[in-house]
């Protein structure tokens, strides 16, 4: 196994790039970052939706939710690869292809993530921005929505991660990512498939391993902002029981 690496190393990070596009592990990485970025805007439109008070807002977006959550993701693939040439009247790489595919799953369930984080948040926030003359949409936007998407922090970066695994099934469509990239190195060595596979699987556990953990910390760390540090609370504690002078 470290045979295959000394000698494919480049090819599992950046694929043929400089002398073809950009693949391997790099690719992956892109796809899910530019995924994620592209599909965060459509997830808060349906997040809203999803708790709009006007209830066709909420039927398109629950629909579309339901729908998407309730649609394999190969079948989003397969749909964006055959729809999205008919809709643009050209073709579509491979490449745009998945992003379109990541950006129609993902904003069904980043969407939930950032419902979750409206609703966790207490209901007299919204009263007092009503109260100061605040209307839903200002209310929403300066005052709810900062506050969901902080505490949905963590669970952002968890979907993520989910976001990184999805992008090996760009495979089926000849998407250049690291999937891609170790199917080629097997292809070259012919007699060491397991191997290269059981690489592929180390190094996907490793990135989303660390990037997990790094969730854990994350809501670790906000949970203690909420709260208030526990050194200050048993300060405040020590203090209130102190007999007054």
């Amino acid at each position: 196994m470290i045979e295959i690496v000394q000698n494919n190393w480049l090819l599992f990070l950046i694929g043929q790039y400089p002398n073809g596009p950009l693949g391997g592990l790099a690719a992956t990485l892109i796809i899910a970052v530019i995924g994620l970025i592209l599909a965060f805007p459509c997830a808060m439109l349906l997040a809203l939706g999803r708790i709009s008070p006007y209830r066709p807002f909420r039927l398109v977006a629950s629909t579309i939710v339901h729908v998407v959550r309730g649609t394999p993701f190969l079948m989003v693939i397969f749909w964006a690869y055959f729809a999205l040439p008919l809709i643009l009247g050209r073709p579509v790489e491979g490449f745009w292809t998945l992003i379109g595919a990541l950006v129609i799953y993902e904003s069904a369930y980043l969407a939930e993530v950032i419902r979750a984080g409206i609703k966790a948040l207490p209901q007299g926030q919204t009263e007092a921005a009503r109260s100061l003359g605040l209307g839903y949409w200002r209310t929403m936007w300066f005052i709810i929505l900062p506050q969901a998407l902080f505490n949905s922090l963590p669970t952002l970066l968890s979907q993520f991660v989910s976001l990184i695994k999805e992008t090996s099934l760009g495979y089926v469509i000849s998407v250049n990512e690291f999937t891609f990239a170790a199917a080629q190195v097997n292809s070259m060595l012919l007699t060491k498939p397991v191997e290269v596979f059981s690489l592929l699987a180390i190094t996907y556990f490793v990135v989303c391993f660390t990037l997990t953990q790094t969730a854990r910390l994350l809501e670790a760390r906000i949970a203690r902002r909420r709260l208030g540090r526990p050194d200050q609370i048993q300060t405040k504690g020590t203090l209130a029981t102190e007999p007054s002078p």
